[in-house]
């Protein structure tokens, strides 16, 4: 054995005094009448979860059709029913305990079988509860071996040497065991952000009698307190004094003045537009630098723009608040629009207005108020009279709505059908003869 590895060593160690302890717990009346008592609480533990699992489900189990957070609720317990028999048998076996510990001052049969007990509710929680996912991952690397670990006594000596054992980095050293609870709990924080900022989110955004604007805004500012929130304790877990962050935001906030301008601009620019909601998601707008889309989303930087063709723009908050910006949608305010003809020289142009305007007038699409369609005489040409009609409609004309088209459809038909011309370009040509030489 003087040659063998340290760990190999503690192992056989921890194994010779297990067969020890075991031969004791063979020998002696006070461990048997502890098995027995464990045997008894494991029976009526079963018994009686039984019983009472179908009690629960006939309590718990909510009606088919039935939606909303108290049905959710309902179902969220159903899940844990299966924990039933070996909480109630942890239970039996502490009462147990307290007995057999009065009587003989000794325990440690039945101490052993509650944390056997523990270690069953642990894989039942896993397999039945936690089942999927980031909770799946953790209980199957976390949660079942910390307390398989607990269930044969080596918790204590394990965490002891994970404390002992110093991880240096430069002027920064700390122990394994922080490390690794730090993983774990920062693990765990930011899932719950998430997932907290996910329903919230969804919450916030049912609220329709919310401005859209003042809904992103609010899950921007929801984002920004849970996974702030998570931060902060995360760093009081793992025993990192928070006048750091003092020093960090100290850092930050120079870093911002010399080289983050544009990001810090964007951010607040976007906290802007949220804030006054002239311009929110759905609006189709246009800016100074030509880009002309719908806004499909708004972020703490950039709101996305999506054209006429499917391509998205990525427009920064900042040209938002410094350029003008045409926004045609207005929350679904109706819009004008204009289609130009012309006619022949040889056309009685009076006849025209009325004539179009029916025409176009007659179009679902086109509306009657705030006015109806009108058209106007623009101009005299080389070859025709020029006019362009007016009209309104709810909508943008873009790759979805085409309202154009059909108004042209409409005025060629309508000229058509009265015998209306409507001209080419002609040019006259003059032939002169030269005199005779």
């Amino acid at each position: 054995m003087e040659n063998q590895p340290e760990i190999l060593v503690n192992a056989l160690q921890a194994l010779e005094q297990i067969y020890l302890i075991g031969l004791g717990w063979l020998s002696s009346p006070a461990a048997w009448t502890q098995f027995a008592l464990l045997a008894a609480a494991f029976l009526a533990a079963r018994i009686f979860a039984k019983r009472l699992d179908a009690v629960l489900r006939r309590l718990l189990t909510p009606p088919a059709a039935k939606e909303g957070l108290l049905v959710t609720a309902r179902r969220f317990a159903l899940r844990f029913l299966p924990l039933l028999m070996p909480l109630i048998a942890y239970t039996l076996t502490a009462i147990g305990e307290g007995v057999t510990r009065s009587m003989f001052d000794s325990g440690d049969v039945i101490a052993f079988g509650k944390r056997v007990f523990i270690f069953i509710a642990a894989r039942i929680l896993v397999q039945e509860v936690l089942k999927d996912g980031f909770l799946g991952l953790l209980g199957r690397y976390v949660i079942i071996p910390v307390a398989a670990l607990y269930a044969i006594g080596m918790l204590d000596l394990i965490l002891s040497k994970l404390e002992e054992t110093r991880v240096v980095l430069g002027n920064i050293q700390f122990s394994l065991l922080t490390l690794i609870r730090g993983v774990i709990a920062g693990a765990i924080l930011f899932w719950l952000g998430s997932w907290s900022n996910k329903q919230s989110a969804n919450y916030i955004k049912s609220q329709k009698e919310l401005r859209p604007a003042t809904r992103e805004l609010a899950v921007k500012a929801a984002e920004v307190l849970i996974f702030g929130a998570s931060f902060l304790l995360l760093m009081s877990i793992m025993g990192i004094d928070l006048t750091a962050i003092a020093v960090l935001g100290g850092a930050l906030g120079v870093g911002i003045g010399l080289g983050l301008q544009q990001i810090a601009a964007n951010f607040i620019s976007g906290i802007i537009l949220l804030v006054e909601g002239q311009t929110t998601i759905g609006d189709f707008v246009e800016l100074d630098g030509g880009e002309r889309g719908t806004i499909v989303k708004m972020t703490a930087r950039a709101c996305i723009l999506e054209t006429f063709d499917g391509k998205w723009i990525v427009v920064p908050n900042e040209h938002f608040i410094t350029s003008r910006v045409t926004n045609y949608s207005d929350q679904g305010s109706a819009n004008r629009y204009e289609a130009a003809f012309s006619v022949s020289y040889d056309t009685d142009i009076n006849r025209i207005p009325e004539v179009i305007e029916k025409a176009v007038a007659a179009l679902p699409f086109v509306l009657s108020k705030p006015d109806g369609p009108d058209c106007e005489l623009t101009g005299f040409g080389e070859s025709s009279v020029d006019f362009v009609v007016e009209y309104w409609v709810s909508g943008i004309d873009d790759g979805k709505n085409k309202y154009k088209s059909p108004v042209l459809f409409a005025i060629w038909n309508a000229l058509k059908a009265e015998g209306i011309e409507m001209p080419y370009p002609q040019r006259v040509v003059h032939m002169k003869t030269l005199p005779a030489q």
